[in-house]
């Protein structure tokens, strides 16, 4: 993912924007934290929640962030209708997230939108980077994705560990062999989700409660679209 660093940039930089260099932040299935990590650096008073059901990723996140008290993590499943019971606060400055919601089909993700809604204090801001497919540019789709994909393989090539070889690796180590046994069980190969185009989100968040939303930034296969509560 060539343009990650610059979009994270970005997305703190609207962050700072919209809400201040003191956000209450929930990080949306979070991972292994890369979001809190980009913005502790960048906000050192900020506080996060990072949420995610993924116990291998959450086993790297907890231990990355060992003895830190700005941040708290949550295993929940956003698909359950009682997600938010499980968090520690009922309102966020912001909730941020990145590459994850793909992961959802359009009706769960619709009805997670209309929960942020409710999550996001007035003045406050979702941030949502992700694989976003405008459906309508099919032959300009095709070559981006040709484009994208062989440099995928010039990298796995010069020796980058790909997907499958990442979760190969996890389940041998001593620490996250457990943990990503849990993970398969819970997910399989790959979660059944969809990529929705920017302007569907836009739309599907004004319609769950938010007053303005609209992508504010993009690369050729990602979006960065922002809610204003």
């Amino acid at each position: 993912m060539p343009d990650r660093e610059e979009r994270f940039r970005v997305m703190l930089d609207m962050v700072e924007a919209t809400v201040g260099p003191e956000p209450r932040v929930l990080d949306l299935a979070c991972g292994t934290g890369s979001i809190t990590d980009r913005l502790f650096q960048r906000f050192p008073k900020a506080a996060s929640t990072g949420v995610d059901l993924d116990p291998a990723l959450l086993t790297i996140a907890e231990g990355y962030f060992a003895g830190d008290d700005r941040v708290t993590f949550v295993t929940a499943d956003l698909t359950d209708p009682d997600w938010v019971a499980a968090l520690p606060h009922d309102s966020y400055d912001c909730v941020l997230t990145a590459t994850a919601l793909h992961w959802l089909r359009a009706g769960p993700l619709a009805t997670l939108y209309g929960q942020l809604a409710g999550l996001v204090r007035d003045g406050g801001v979702f941030l949502n980077a992700d694989h976003m497919i405008d459906r309508s540019t099919p032959r300009i789709n095709a070559a981006e994705r040709a484009h994208r994909h062989a440099q995928m393989d010039r990298a796995k090539a010069g020796g980058a560990v790909d997907w499958a070889e990442w979760w190969a690796l996890a389940a041998q180590d001593p620490a996250l062999a457990g943990p990503t046994a849990r993970r398969f069980e819970i997910y399989g190969e790959h979660a059944d989700g969809e990529t929705p185009s920017a302007q569907w989100h836009t739309e599907t968040l004004r319609a769950a409660g938010f007053g303005e939303a609209r992508a504010v930034w993009s690369s050729p296969s990602d979006s960065l679209v922002l809610a204003l509560k």
